[in-house]
């Protein structure tokens, strides 16, 4: 994969190639943090190369224009089957700018996690796939800074039972917080780097209010938050 959004272009930030998967695949862009989340969320690099070798890169001085002349280059030659190795010297993933983000730690009776990302709905992108909470059985117990409540897997939102947080494997194969038709982020008050546990339920936390049977003002119309 070749990704370039590069503002610092020209300055001594390092252009590099990780590669992920086992060798499977290569990213190839700028170590400004850019790489870092994918790196992360496909388990961790496991060589990295600075892309140094001039016999990889387009001819010429400029130093505005990496994407063509060291990035396209060094992607095609990949693609083409030079070994990464040949593209320059090894560097160490740890120090990778910023540092790749964080597995999940898994514990026997817990996973704590971190929020990634929030999408346009809502929805909470959790650093957790479905195979890390495979020893937790349903409900579950969300602990967040807010307080601690139960959720249950769900197949797909409109599954989530009304006020109830569901856990649903989205399209990246990866575990998110949801409600149906409402913002889970704002109800849970969670953005990217908060962290949350998920733990076998012990029977103290409760739905949250929704799930307790209480009032909720319905506009027609009033289509903003939630999942659609």
């Amino acid at each position: 994969m070749l990704a370039v959004v590069d503002p610092t272009v020209g300055t001594d930030r390092r252009p590099i190639a990780v590669e992920v998967g086992g060798g499977s695949s290569v990213l190839v862009g700028p170590d400004n943090g850019l790489l870092a989340p994918a790196v992360g969320l496909v388990g961790g690099a496991t060589r990295v190369v600075e892309l140094r070798n001039e016999q990889y890169r387009a001819g010429g001085d400029a130093r505005t224009f990496d994407g063509r002349d060291v990035f396209g280059p060094a992607a095609g030659h990949l693609a083409a089957g030079v070994p990464l190795s040949d593209l320059g010297p090894l560097i160490d993933p740890a120090g990778l700018v910023p540092g790749i983000v964080a597995n999940a730690a898994v514990h026997p009776d817990s996973v704590e996690a971190e929020v990634l990302w929030v999408d346009h709905y809502g929805n909470v992108q959790l650093n957790v796939g479905p195979e890390d909470l495979a020893h937790l059985e349903d409900p579950m117990t969300l602990q967040t800074a807010d307080g601690r409540r139960a959720v249950r897997r769900a197949a797909t939102y409109a599954a989530i039972a009304p006020g109830e947080v569901g856990v649903v494997v989205d399209s990246y194969g990866l575990v998110s917080l949801a409600l149906d038709r409402r913002n889970c982020a704002a109800e849970l008050t969670l953005e990217p780097g908060s962290a949350v546990t998920l733990s076998r339920h012990d029977g103290t936390a409760g739905a949250g209010a929704a799930g307790r049977g209480s009032t909720v003002t319905v506009r027609l119309g009033d289509r903003t938050g939630g999942t659609r």
